[in-house]
């Protein structure tokens, strides 16, 4: 039982790797901007998993989060500033530069996770924590130089995005625990969706689009970044957790970022050498060293991640 969690897992991080290379893929290929391309994710993908929520769950069990008024304030907190946040900042990122730098650089997010418990417990990182903050620092210094204090492999925009987006991961990872737990994963998860993409929708309406470019290969790009790339990940990854701790699963899912470096090296020929490489490869290794299990056995007690 435990090695089907494990490829659910992976099959969840492959999937998610590859909905960023869906995304380059798209901007490469139609003349859209990311505000479009998120609304009409979030919209899709947030609606598509509460209707199966109702159907399978019940439509009360998906409505009752918005009984209680601290609990729909929190919500409404998650889907504009969480889900948004780190969605929109993640297809920037994607924009301008490339998906396998914009996922590497979202990873980041645990080490922006350890800091801000750091200061708000007020106690120094551990020899772990200090570690997995070397190894990022490392890996940013060389991904985004190869190795060279003069010189720059990707542009100051990409750079901030990808960053600001491990911020965003940070915010979305930290702040929906007690909604998760009152809740559970898919009913918070789908409504934070359809309440960013609304608000982004304001923005950057669905209908906002130059649709003399629509074509069989858009329709299919869409599908794969709503379908494969959202929704099957995301249900793979929560039911995986059945069979495999929350520690495991985090370790299990690095290959999310592997899968985008591989894809968008070997197929999509982003320029990536072997300095750059082994960045990626030190900011992977954060992530790892960051969610191994302590001699206390603290996985344990873990709380499922939100992710994707």
């Amino acid at each position: 039982m435990k090695n089907k969690g494990v490829i659910m897992v992976l099959a969840a991080a492959v999937a998610w790797g590859l909905s960023g290379i869906g995304a380059q893929l798209f901007f490469s290929h139609f003349d859209s901007t990311p505000g479009w391309l998120v609304s009409v994710r979030m919209l899709c993908a947030g609606g598509l998993m509460i209707l199966l929520h109702s159907l399978l769950q019940g439509v009360k069990s998906t409505f009752s989060v918005w009984s209680h008024k601290k609990d729909r304030r929190s919500l409404l907190v998650f889907g504009l500033v969480g889900m948004l946040g780190v969605q929109y900042t993640f297809f920037e990122a994607i924009d301008k530069g490339n998906a396998a730098t914009a996922t590497l650089l979202q990873y980041l997010g645990p080490v922006f996770i350890i800091a801000y418990v750091s200061v708000h417990r007020r106690r120094m990182p551990g020899g772990r924590e200090l570690s997995a903050f070397a190894l990022a620092l490392i890996g940013i210094f060389l991904m985004t130089t190869g190795g060279s204090f003069g010189s720059l492999t990707m542009s100051v925009e990409a750079f901030v995005w990808g960053i600001v987006t491990a911020l965003a991961a940070a915010f979305y990872t930290l702040y929906p625990g007690r909604l998760i737990a009152a809740w559970g994963s898919v009913p918070v998860v789908g409504w934070s969706m359809i309440i960013g993409g609304t608000g982004l929708s304001i923005l950057h309406p669905p209908w906002g689009f130059d649709w003399s470019q629509a074509s069989l290969y858009m329709g299919g790009l869409l599908a794969f970044i709503v379908i494969i790339g959202t929704i099957i990940p995301f249900f793979l990854f929560l039911e995986s957790l059945r069979y495999v701790t929350a520690a495991k699963a985090s370790i299990l899912s690095s290959a999310e970022p592997l899968t985008s470096v591989l894809v968008g090296t070997l197929f999509l020929h982003i320029p990536m050498d072997a300095v750059q490489l082994l960045g990626s490869l030190c900011i992977i290794l954060t992530v790892i060293v960051l969610t191994l299990p302590s001699r206390r056995k603290e996985e344990a007690a873990e709380e499922p991640a939100v992710t994707g």
